[in-house]
């Protein structure tokens, strides 16, 4: 029997085709090898540094400051909204995917007022309807949205939601855990007081730290607001401002992995060279998948270079779980669907992955296809 091609990656681990936690560098993998004291000098540098980039990454200048929140990037989603919205505030969230019913969930939890415009995982914001509930509701004073949706991969229009609340004087609030890093975000171009992200994601870090980028003289206002201590946001920048340092033990590994990660985004180009190599995966994955006869959910005008979701083929001899297995086999590892609209599966582009590594998965779904004798992977509707 043949020898099975197992891909991996620079450290001989498995590839991470997911929208996070995902694959890293050997290098970044390295930084985490040394034990750091977190009141040390040293760490405290190196620390202060990863926060002052993240600022500059929005080109925020002085206007912005980075709240690290220990945990993963939904503690920093739930910091930020439950931090800047006042529990008289109600926020206006535009759903289309998981993340945006996660945000309703935590107002919710929090006491906090909501209005809801959600629409199906696989279509964008009617921005007029949005128009129309911040004209027809004055208690709304905050607007929620996901920048890219990954439960379907869709991406946003951050821009155009940026102008409407600053039209209607209302405070954005924006989660681009998946997107930031890779898509730019210009708070010179949109106005928005909070985004919130995570070390995990497109700057190629491992797991454990997320973290909101606060307009200074908004975060200044939000002292009281918070529900919980862990994740109150102003008292977190307030005690950096005293001390420089954490109220609670940091994720000290993870942060000095996360500056390396920031050295190599910067020495990849930054937003600009990372996206582009994320969108030439992207596109890599698209068109190999189209020619074996796979149908991706979204066109490509809405569709980010992050991760992509596929309609699961109608062939009876597709079995989901042994595709999924066989890959993982093979050394490549996928996501399952998340929809409610189409029974689907999804592939990641993100993290230390290349063009031969998209071109590596392609050819080991190819030769799975035939090992289970899928005849055709189309959808049912297209079958």
């Amino acid at each position: 029997m043949p020898q099975k091609t197992v891909a991996a990656s620079e450290t001989g681990d498995s590839l991470l085709l997911t929208p996070g936690p995902l694959t890293t560098s050997k290098t970044v993998k390295q930084a985490m090898v040394h034990d750091w004291g977190s009141r040390d000098a040293a760490f405290i540098k190196i620390d202060q540094s990863v926060l002052s980039e993240l600022v500059h990454i929005i080109h925020g200048g002085d206007e912005f400051v980075t709240v690290p929140m220990q945990g993963s990037g939904t503690f920093a989603v739930e910091a930020m909204l439950t931090t800047f919205i006042p529990k008289s505030g109600k926020v206006l969230l535009l759903v289309n995917g998981a993340y945006g019913q996660r945000a309703k969930k935590i107002c919710e939890i929090a006491g906090r007022g909501v209005a809801m415009h959600e629409t199906a995982e696989d279509k964008l914001p009617d921005l007029a309807a949005v128009e129309k509930m911040l004209k027809d509701d004055a208690a709304i004073t905050h607007v929620f949205s996901v920048h890219c949706e990954t439960t379907s991969g869709i991406l946003n229009p951050i821009e155009e939601i940026g102008a409407l609340t600053k039209r209607y004087g209302k405070s954005f609030l924006i989660d681009a855990m998946s997107a930031f890093g890779a898509i730019m975000l210009d708070s010179r171009k949109v106005t928005f007081d909070a985004v919130a992200a995570s070390s995990n994601k497109c700057i190629e870090g491992v797991p454990g730290l997320g973290f909101v980028l606060a307009r200074k003289s908004v975060l200044e206002k939000t002292k009281g607001n918070a529900t919980t201590l862990v994740l109150d946001l102003h008292d977190q920048w307030a005690n950096f401002g005293k001390t420089g340092q954490y109220r609670f033990t940091p994720p000290i590994h993870v942060i000095v992995a996360f500056h390396q990660a920031l050295q190599e985004f910067n020495a990849e180009g930054g937003v600009a060279g990372r996206g582009k190599r994320y969108s030439d995966n992207c596109r890599i994955l698209i068109d190999g998948m189209r020619e074996l006869g796979f149908e991706p959910l979204l066109p490509d005008r809405l569709q980010a270079p992050i991760i992509v979701t596929f309609h699961m083929p109608a062939d009876p001899n597709f079995v989901f779980q042994t595709f999924y297995d066989k890959l993982k086999d093979r050394g490549y590892v996928i996501y399952p669907g998340k929809l409610t609209v189409a029974d689907s599966f999804r592939i990641g582009c993100i993290g230390r992955l290349y063009a031969e590594h998209m071109r590596g998965a392609l050819g080991a779904i190819a030769d799975i296809l035939g090992e289970m004798k899928v005849a055709s992977p189309k959808p049912a509707k297209a079958a």
